[in-house]
This record gives C-alpha cells, structure tokens and sequence, in this order.
C-alpha cells in the first residue's frame, strides 16, 4: 500500500536538542534522521513500495509526488525549510486530496506524521479543531476518517512525559481514534538523541514495514519468497472466540485447477509474489496500484541465474491457463495465478480466500479435490467438453424457493424495466403490474433498499406524466397511487413498511 509521509515544518521543530558534547541540533534534525534511516529500509527491503512527501505549517505542499525513487525523497528531505504556526486539519485535508487524486478511494494507505507534538495556537490548531468537531456543517467536516482505508502512524519527537504534561498525548490519541484506530503512536524513549529516533523508527519499521518472507512449497520443490505487501492478520467475526489469524511463513501448495473452474472467486486481499534471489533485479516503473505493481523479471535479468521454483511456477501457470491452489494455514488457502500488465509483462499474484475448509462454495472442500487419474472417469470428459463445477447439493433444500436475489446491476434493472413495461400496458396488465411491483418492494424491504423504492416511486411519477392523450384514465390513477404507495413504505414506518403488506390496485370507477 502506498505510504504518505506528512512532515511538520512549523517553527516549534526548530527548538534545539543539546547532545552530550557536541552542537546543538533542532528536533528537525532528529526528524530529518529518522525518516532518512526508514527510506534507506525501504529502499533495500520495500523497493515496492510507492511513497510521497509532503510538508506542512499552516499550509501544506506536496514536496514529493509518488514515488520509488528513495534518492529524490532523501533530497528533498535535505532541503526543508522552515515556516511559520501548525495546523493539522489543512494538512490532513492535502493528504486526502493527494492520496484520492493518485489512487481513488478504494487503495489502503498509510500515513506517518511526524511532528514534535505541538498542537499549534488559536484557529487552525488541533486542539480547536477536535473541540469544534461537532458544530460544523457539512462542507466544513473534520478531514478524518478519509474515504479511503489508512493506518495513521504518528511519530512524536517528544517523549511521553513531555506529552503528557499538556493535553497533547490526548489530542494525538483522538486524533488516531477519528482516523479508524487502526495505527499507533509512537514517542521517544529516554533522552532527544539521534540515539532514541533511530530507536523510534525502528519499532515503526518493525510494526509497519518488516518484508514478508515465505518459502513456497510444491513436493520436493521449494523457492523462497517476498510477499507484497505483507499479509494482514484477519479476525473472523463469526468466531466464538476471534483470534487474529496470521498467514504462514511456509506455504503449501495442495493442487492446479482451471480458471474457468475458479471463476473469479471473493478474495480478502491480494499480494505480489517475489522470487527472493532475484528481487535485487527488479527496475524502476511507473505508477500503479500496489497490489498489482511490479514486473515479472525479464529474460535477460533471470540470464546467469541459478534456476528457480517460483518463476518456473509462474511460467506454467500463465501458459497453461491454470492457478495453483495453496495452502496459508489450518483450514486456510489461498490461489497463485499469473496476471498480465501488458502484452510483454505478468506478475505471479496471490489471492487470500476467507478462511475455512470450503471458501468457494462451488468446488465443495478443498481437501475433497483430487487429481483427475483418481477418478473412475474423467470429469472433463475426453474431450474437454464438460466439467464437474459447480458442485450440485445431494439434497435439494425443502425451504428451496424462487427469491428475489441480485447479484448483478443488470438483474436489478431488469426487474425495474419489468415494472415500467407493464405500466405502459395499464390498465390491461394491471394484475401483472401489481404482481411484479410487490414482489421488487418486498425484495427492497428485506436488504433495507429504502432507496430503491423512493427512485422507483420517481421513475412511476415519470411515467405518468409522460402518458399520451389517448392513454386509459385509469393508468394515471394506478401510477400515481403506486408511485405514493412505494414513497410511504420508503420512509420505514412500520404502518407502510409491513413486508407481508400488498399494495393493491386502486379501485376507480374505471376499474372492471
């Protein structure tokens, strides 16, 4: 995921740190230090990994756009400057414009701000900010939480008692909680040295940005690997007892099926698979999305190598049009597949499955599947022309019946246009009109749609209004009172939001 670096340059990191025996340094400094020995990790172990700089006082300024390029980040780094009072809000406000211009709103990020933890004066400080939080409208809301998912790492070159004295450490901590409170804070421990920064931002390095190492296994082959980015653990809801679920370091892989088999199976995340010993190979690109980055090493970079298991595996799959299933953990897998970048570049990809012995319900357990030569005939047929996907259930369910589901925009529409082309038809499909517009408010009040009944309501209202002259008067009367039945049983009131309540045609003296 892309990291966003936000440096506080506001006059208070000038304040001077005295070193034992040597000149004196300004908390910027010590800044400046820390952040240098995280590009320096990043460079080595998280070449991947896109970052920007930005700096702010009371205004912010993107200093670095996205980039792998550690050198321009360290220079730019080296060429601070030095302006006036902080304000947080403003700058957070430029993160998120930054981050959703380059990435949209659906790119996990991360964001390190480093500060010195003064929360700056009057207007425009934190402290006022948090504390006007809830007398502000709408086109004035507090910039967090952004629209798209973040880690807020706050480094504080302060340490805590310092922090403790005023009511900074408790802003920080709001501060990480509006954000999500997925992310940490992070102060100084013991004496401001260049001693205790690298100390700092080693526990960030450990907690955030630690490379994922895994040796990919397949019988008596083996490749090891950097996963990127690292695995999450995840925490099923459904458990009894959640506890956090950690990917393995040695991965399994159980067996190859066909894409067309798998489809396009609901993933939790996905990640670049890197062989290790030619990860140092891998040249600078252009931007994209983290989860689908890098290049696979081309021909002549993998010339001279030893051989080796992953890119083998990644030539396989791609050319034979199959994925390889593969084991993360207890009753845990995931799937290896080659995704093409363009015409000439692939990258092996993993996908992490839901946990569980059966994530995709259409192949059954995975530990049921087997090798087609274990099997009495072949399920594929001689020719390829079948195959034994989905599975069937043994028993059909009695309380099997015909529901309104959506899986698809287009099923959705075509229901709507289902009720519109009746209406079109009243009076002489009234019955059928009736029928199909029940049968879509009852499926909206099951999965809470209010706003699917308030914009088919208006799509009824439509219609009346656009009836010829030589339509039946009846038609408008039933439009208009399906078009009023619908707006009621939108609000939620349970007096016209009864889901075993019918709407019913309206009588009229029209009606036969």
């Amino acid at each position: 995921m892309p990291t966003v670096i936000l440096m506080d340059v506001s006059l208070s990191m000038t304040r001077p740190v005295s070193l034992d025996g040597s000149d004196e340094f300004q908390r910027k400094n010590l800044a400046v230090h820390g952040l240098n020995m995280l590009f320096e990790h990043m460079a080595s172990n998280y070449r991947l990994e896109f970052t920007s700089l930005m700096a702010f006082s009371s205004l912010w300024e993107l200093l670095v756009p996205f980039t792998r390029d550690y050198n321009a980040l360290q220079e730019a780094l080296s060429n601070l400057e030095d302006y006036d009072k902080t304000c947080v809000e403003s700058a957070l406000n430029g993160v998120s414009n930054v981050v959703q211009q380059e990435w949209g709103s659906a790119c996990p990020c991360q964001l390190v701000l480093v500060t010195d933890g003064s929360l700056g004066i009057g207007k425009g400080s934190l402290r006022h900010s948090l504390q006007t939080l809830k007398h502000r409208g709408d086109d004035k809301k507090f910039p967090l939480p952004f629209p798209f998912p973040t880690k807020l790492f706050i480094m504080s070159v302060a340490n805590a008692e310092e922090l403790q004295m005023t009511d900074s450490m408790d802003n920080l901590e709001e501060l990480l909680r509006l954000s999500g409170g997925d992310g940490q804070i992070f102060t100084m421990e013991g004496p401001l040295c260049m001693k205790s920064v690298q100390a700092m931002f080693g526990r960030l390095i450990d907690h955030a940005y630690s490379p994922f190492h895994a040796v990919l296994h397949c019988g008596n082959l083996s490749s090891d690997v950097q996963v990127f980015p690292r695995p999450e653990p995840i925490v099923m809801d459904e458990e009894v007892e959640p506890m956090p679920r950690s990917v393995n370091t040695d991965l399994e892989l159980v067996g190859f099926i066909e894409i067309a088999d798998i489809s396009s199976p609901p993933v939790i995340s996905r990640h670049l698979v890197l062989p290790i010993n030619v990860n140092k190979e891998v040249d600078e690109v252009g931007t994209g999305a983290t989860d689908e980055l890098e290049e696979e090493p081309s021909a002549s970079q993998m010339a001279g190598k030893s051989p080796n298991f992953c890119v083998l595996l990644h030539g396989s799959l791609k050319v034979e049009g199959m994925v390889a299933l593969v084991q993360l953990g207890p009753e845990w897998y995931g799937m290896l597949y080659s995704q093409a970048d363009s015409k000439k570049k692939s990258n092996l990809m993993m996908s992490l499955f839901e946990p569980g012995p059966e994530p995709l319900p259409w192949l059954g357990k995975i530990t049921h599947l087997g090798p087609i030569s274990e099997a009495a005939e072949n399920p594929y047929g001689e020719d390829d022309s079948k195959s034994p996907f989905p599975l069937q259930p043994s028993v059909k369910r009695s309380y099997a019946q015909n529901v309104t589901v959506w899986i698809k925009a287009s099923g959705l529409q075509t229901d709507v246009q289902k009720i519109l082309r009746n209406a079109r038809k009243l009076p002489d499909k009234t019955q059928t009109f009736y029928k199909e517009l029940n049968r879509l408010r009852k499926a909206a009040l099951a999965f809470g749609f209010w706003e699917l009944l308030k914009g088919v309501a208006d799509l009824l209202e439509r219609e009346c209004t656009l009836l010829p002259d030589s339509a039946h008067p009846d038609a408008a009367f039933q439009l208009s009172h399906a078009a009023q039945q619908l707006k009621l049983a939108s609000t939620g009131d349970s007096q016209y939001a009864a889901f075993d309540h019918n709407i019913a045609p309206m009588h009229t003296d029209f009606s036969s």
